[in-house]
C-alpha cells in the first residue's frame, strides 16, 4: 500500500515554480532604492559609519556616497516618497 502511494507521487507533475520576489517588480526596487537613500543619509550623519562606508567617491562604493548625497541633499521629497511608498505597501498593495 506504501508503495502505489509513492508511485502515484512519481507520477504527478510538479506545479512549476512562481518568483514573486519583491525586487523584481518596480514598487519593489523603489521601495529598495528608497531604503538605501534613507540608510547611506543616515550613515553619513554619523563619523565613524562614514569614514568607513562612504570615503570612496567614485567606482562601485561610489554609489552609496551619491545615495548619501541625494537623501541629504532631497530630504524633504525623499520622506514624502517613503510616506507615500509606505501607504502605497500597507494598504494598497
Amino acid at each position: 500500500m506504501g508503495l502505489k502511494s509513492r508511485e502515484s507521487t512519481r507520477d504527478q507533475k510538479l506545479p512549476l515554480v512562481r518568483l514573486d520576489v519583491p525586487v523584481y517588480s518596480f514598487d519593489g526596487l523603489l521601495v529598495f532604492a528608497l531604503l538605501v537613500i534613507c540608510t547611506c543619509a543616515y550613515m553619513k550623519r554619523v563619523p565613524k559609519l562614514k569614514q568607513w562606508f562612504l570615503s570612496e567617491k567614485k567606482g562601485a562604493l561610489g554609489v552609496f556616497y551619491k545615495a548619501a548625497v541625494i537623501g541629504t541633499r532631497l530630504h524633504v521629497p525623499v520622506a514624502a516618497t517613503c510616506v507615500i511608498m509606505a501607504f502605497y505597501v500597507m494598504f494598497l498593495k
